[in-house]
């Protein structure tokens, strides 16, 4: 296959990811809606009210559909970040549509990874959402054909910096999801008790552990991957840091990110702060994926836009 071939057979991956994310999409919306089953009905037979207000016995083949297509999806959306390499002979990371396409891979990878240790099957909602969110906005808006790296790009570090960039920041969407979420029950509790569909989700203390232990797996993964970029700029330009807009909010993520950790073991932040936090953390990084990139200027102005 030449350059071309492998060039449409990407956009094809891509586009067939996206259906079948969809699907699992409707799979996990059909889960959701169906689990509610009579809530406070009476037994007909003895006229006291139900306590069982969910029942997943109908919708547990659904349930099993949908994390088997989350799989397919990711597997056809690693087949076209592959093909999209290999239409250009580099690795697939010279621009913001392959750095998008390539992220949904990994954020979607982490929940899969994730789930085989975690009851998270709850999340395959959100994260079917926000996949299908990256990747639209990536074919639509973001999309570049496939084309020579710069000069400044030419390098192995290219791999180990990036690499380890878009790895970080899958695992760190999937814990600022997982605070999302914290907060979310939360409030409702304080409203007066969950309902019916947010009984099925973990108790408070159970979100806010898993969020600072997916934050905590990573963070040694983002501080080399800041310290491999300051030493590919080192071979690039020769100076390690120069405060471009993208190695400054790399570096106001990683603080975030490190005081998040503080608070937690040594100041002791549970809960709703420790949330927010997490979140604010995460926004640092998304601003930096998306402003910086698109709007910013200096020399990590990759976006091809």
């Amino acid at each position: 296959m030449n350059a071309k071939d492998w060039a449409y057979l990407s956009n094809d991956l891509v586009y067939s990811s996206m259906a079948v994310f969809t699907l699992a999409f409707l799979a996990h919306a059909f889960e959701t809606a169906w689990s509610l089953r009579n809530p406070d009905a009476a037994d007909s037979s003895t006229g006291n009210l139900l306590n069982k207000t969910l029942d997943y016995t109908k919708t547990e083949k659904a349930a099993r559909i949908a994390t088997a297509l989350m799989i397919l999806g990711t597997v056809i959306l690693f087949g076209g970040v592959v093909a999209r390499g290999l239409s250009a002979s580099r690795v697939p990371w010279s621009n913001m549509y392959e750095f998008s396409i390539t992220g949904a891979l990994a954020f979607s990878l982490a929940y899969l990874l994730t789930l085989r240790k975690y009851d998270l099957r709850w999340l395959g909602l959100p994260v079917s959402i926000f996949v299908l969110l990256v990747l639209g906005t990536a074919v639509t808006i973001l999309y570049r054909p496939s084309a020579p790296l710069v000069p400044a790009l030419k390098s192995t570090w290219l791999v180990i910096h990036v690499s380890a960039a878009i790895i970080s920041g899958g695992v760190f969407f999937l814990a600022n999801v997982i605070s999302g979420m914290y907060l979310w029950l939360d409030s409702i509790e304080k409203r007066g008790g969950r309902n019916p569909w947010a009984k099925r989700l973990p108790d408070l203390e159970t979100l806010d552990q898993l969020a600072y232990r997916l934050v905590a797996f990573v963070f040694p993964l983002w501080t080399f991957s800041v310290i491999a970029g300051a030493i590919w700029a080192e071979h690039a330009w020769g100076r390690y840091w120069g405060w471009d807009p993208k190695e400054t909010w790399a570096f106001i993520t990683w603080v975030a990110y490190a005081a998040y950790l503080h608070a937690r073991v040594t100041v002791g932040w549970r809960g709703r702060k420790a949330a927010w936090l997490c979140l604010i953390a995460g926004s640092t990084f998304i601003f930096n994926y998306v402003y910086v990139n698109i709007w910013g200027t200096g020399k990590h102005t990759y976006s091809g836009l």
